[in-house]
């Protein structure tokens, strides 16, 4: 029997159950495995994938939902992947157009690689900013910070899910309650006993992602990501808006370097909801 041809395959939803096929074509095409990430990316949104007859998958993405469950108040969209032997056949541009559809009048948001922007152009998303990644084995330096930190507990949780609502724009409350099993650290920092910032650190391959990063100031985001370092010896990891001038200057001098940088593009709304002055960096790209 011959095969069928790709725009002739259906899309489907992908469960957590597909997560070894999902980490397999992010093998394929040169990335990281990350099982851990689409452990939490599968379990907290929607995945969408095509099958490939002769085993594994053609394409995949996945959808993070925020908001009301009937009506989004923003959906990330990342993780989007095409097979190395099915690219440039305009699969991942279907895949992207059922997405939209998908999801109605929600407002769309996701990180754009260079590679893949000009798709996102094509199908209407517009560039509102961009984030760069840094990397490598912090170094302390320099006088303590006089913010206090410590790890988070679950009497904070109501807490930090009402902080990073007024942060982040839109209800997160299946992502961050999932935070205490998914990182292997999270902290808070503390002011007259309110909780001005919070922070979680999780394993992602050989690094320790910090993300997301939600802080009063830049010495919060600063006393956070040092405390996050003290209890690791991984090399850290993390997208940082690249408005954030004076982190992202303080991590480099503290041993991170650039490795990559994306557009934050939107589809549907001019601009991100919340507060980006306090919204130093997401859970991770993948997830909006």
């Amino acid at each position: 029997m011959s095969t069928p041809p790709l725009s002739a395959l259906p899309i489907r939803r992908l469960t957590p159950r597909d997560l070894i096929a999902c980490a397999d074509l992010s093998e394929d095409r040169g990335w990281p495995r990350e099982e851990h990430k689409w452990g939490l990316l599968l379990a907290a949104g929607k995945g969408y994938g095509i099958d490939d007859p002769e085993g594994g998958l053609v394409t995949a993405c996945v959808v993070m939902e925020y908001g009301s469950l009937s009506r989004p108040d923003l959906c990330g969209i990342g993780m989007v992947l095409v097979a190395q032997r099915h690219a440039r056949q305009g699969v991942g541009r279907r895949l992207m157009r059922h997405v939209v559809a998908d999801m109605g009048a929600a407002p769309l948001t996701l990180y754009a690689t260079p590679y893949g922007r000009p798709l996102y152009e094509e199908l209407g998303f517009k560039t509102i900013g961009s984030s760069e990644t840094v990397q490598g084995h912090f170094t302390a330096g320099g006088p303590p910070s006089s913010v206090p930190t410590r790890p988070a507990t679950g009497e904070d949780l109501a807490t930090l899910v009402r902080l990073d609502e007024e942060v982040f724009g839109a209800d997160r409350t299946h992502v961050i309650t999932r935070l205490p099993a998914f990182a292997d650290q999270l902290r808070v920092a503390e002011e007259n006993g309110q909780i001005i910032g919070y922070a979680a650190a999780w394993p992602n391959m050989n690094t320790h992602v910090v993300g997301p990063l939600i802080a009063r100031d830049t010495e919060t985001a600063k006393a956070l990501v040092a405390s996050l370092a003290a209890h690791t010896d991984r090399p850290l990891r993390t997208d940082v808006d690249v408005r954030h001038e004076d982190l992202l200057r303080w991590l480099k001098e503290r041993g991170l370097a650039t490795v990559g940088t994306n557009a934050v593009m939107t589809y549907g709304i001019p601009d991100l909801p919340g507060d980006w002055t306090r919204r130093f960096a997401p859970v991770t790209v993948a997830a909006g």
